[in-house]
């Protein structure tokens, strides 16, 4: 009955999946029901397996796992808060000290995370100019303390690089950071992949595209050289990123601009991270970053993210060039390797070409200090990296080690091996207390053992006159009591009176 329950119970939360991915558009359907015999034993079972691969595929889909529902679903405990209620309350007690700022409306969905939340703005005595606010909570590779976090927040807004989007306004408190940037009605790289509007949620946009169709191969040569540029200042610079996907890259015209730089600044998790963190070669935010552009690479060029990482080949390409680049980034041999520098990704063929017409000259000075903390933040960040990628190790080890010895070719190895030592236990000579096992000295190994009495039947025998062979120096005792046993006489045994109490009392 339990088991029954717990099964029904779990359809039922199961099914409210159904009404989030109808707005994917993809097809999941449910195992199907049945009304008449629908708690019978077998059904229970064959249901629990239907609804168990409904699960499965779920949250092996990069885009669906991440959903709110599903997190919740695996672990209400961890996602029990309202965080669109929290940001409301953030984005309020902001505009009570900025006055100037109004809530034109809120975007529902257009992002992945739960934690963060996005407002469309609008400045009071500028009503036409529209921007974006994004809110979002601390994340669990925060490292920075409290001070150094809000002044590099704010500090966001100075840089100036052609190919960053530009920052109007940034804070950070203890416990959340507040951005604000312009709105682009053009949307981000991932928007022109998938022919989607900025506006939309992100299941709509992306899950499931009605037309897959990659860019042109100048659009992924010039693309691909200013996202390389503009990491490699980063990295110059001391500067955290790691959150490179096609969905933080805003197109302006031709050029691309990156978003989200204070993501690692508030230690909130990558877009990939559930595949670099599979890697231990991958182990810092450089690596990080490669790993991430060959995931962008392949979108440029396909229209769609790879099914499956490491990929081992790849369909084909607009160049070879291409193809050579996305090798060296998610085969198998390059993750066993490791990544390559942002520098030997610039000198390859399919970028080494690209002229880059844009004129403004970068600028970004961070403090001394700052560098510092900075420095000490990126080194936890890759700490914590590497000690979740040796977690996953051993675990693959012990499941693999689990699977291995529970195959059916291991268990009927274990039943011969079972067999041939039972087989070998049973042929050798049972031991008998009345033969002992001869003392090991260098002069008894020249005499052969006294082959051992029969075993003792359940009945009591009648005298043996059979004299086994004994070793000289128990000849003594035993011939001692062969003849006690020979000289016995019955008459000499004296008589006994008992008491039989074993017929039946009746009271």
């Amino acid at each position: 009955t339990v088991q029954k329950f717990v099964s029904l119970h779990f359809e039922n939360k199961v099914s409210n999946f159904s009404s989030l991915f109808k707005i994917s558009t993809l097809s999941l359907p449910l195992p199907p029901k049945k009304l008449i015999g629908n708690m019978e034993r077998e059904f229970i079972a064959e249901r629990q397996k239907g609804l168990q691969a409904y699960l499965d595929v779920i949250t092996t889909h990069h885009i669906l796992s991440n959903c709110e529902l599903v997190k919740k679903f695996l672990d209400p405990n961890s996602y029990s808060v309202n965080y669109t209620e929290i940001a409301l309350q953030h984005v309020s007690m902001f505009f009570r000290s900025e006055p100037k700022w109004e809530v034109a409306e809120p975007l529902k969905d257009i992002g992945w995370r739960i934690r963060k939340k996005y407002f469309l703005m609008k400045i009071k005595n500028q009503p036409k100019e529209r921007l974006v606010l994004s809110w979002a909570d601390l994340g669990p590779d925060k490292y920075l303390s409290d001070r150094d976090l809000q002044y590099a927040v704010k500090l966001l807004s100075s840089c100036s690089h052609p190919y960053i989007y530009k920052i109007t306004f940034a804070t950070a408190n203890e416990s959340s950071a507040l951005v604000i940037r312009p709105f682009s009605e053009k949307g981000t790289l991932k928007d022109l992949i998938y022919k989607a509007k900025p506006k939309d949620p992100f299941l709509k946009k992306y899950c499931n595209p009605k037309k897959i169709q990659g860019l042109e191969l100048q659009q992924i040569k010039t693309y691909g050289r200013q996202i390389l540029e503009v990491l490699k200042f980063l990295h110059e610079k001391g500067f955290p990123y790691g959150h490179l996907h096609s969905a933080n890259v805003m197109l302006d015209g031709d050029t691309c601009k990156l978003l989200d730089l204070e993501n690692s600044l508030l230690g909130l998790p990558s877009f990939y991270r559930s595949y670099f963190s599979q890697f231990r070669k991958i182990n810092t935010l450089e690596g990080v970053d490669v790993h991430c552009f060959g995931h962008l690479l392949y979108e440029m060029t396909y229209g769609r993210p790879p099914d499956t990482i490491p990929v081992e080949s790849f369909p084909p390409a607009p160049s070879v060039f291409v193809v050579s680049v996305l090798e060296s980034i998610l085969t198998s041999e390059a993750l066993k390797n490791g990544m390559p520098t942002v520098s030997r990704l610039l000198q390859m063929p399919l970028f080494s070409d690209v002229l880059l017409t844009n004129s403004e000259k970068p600028q970004f000075k961070i403090p001394t200090k700052l560098k510092e903390a900075l420095k000490i933040s990126k080194e936890c960040i890759e700490k914590r990296l590497t000690e979740e990628q040796k977690l996953i190790h051993q675990h693959r080890r012990l499941t693999r080690a689990q699977s291995h010895h529970g195959s059916e070719e291991e268990k009927k190895k274990r039943k011969i091996l079972a067999r041939k030592v039972t087989g070998s236990g049973a042929s050798s000579p049972l031991t008998s207390p009345s033969s002992p096992t001869p003392p090991s000295t260098a002069g008894a190994s020249s005499i052969p053992p006294a082959p051992p009495p029969p075993p003792l039947p359940p009945a009591a025998p009648p005298p043996s006159t059979e004299v086994p062979t004994a070793r000289p120096e128990a000849s003594a005792g035993r011939g001692a009591l062969l003849s006690s046993i020979q000289n016995f006489q019955k008459g000499t045994l004296k008589k006994t009176q008992t008491c039989d109490y074993s017929a039946p009392r009746i009271s």
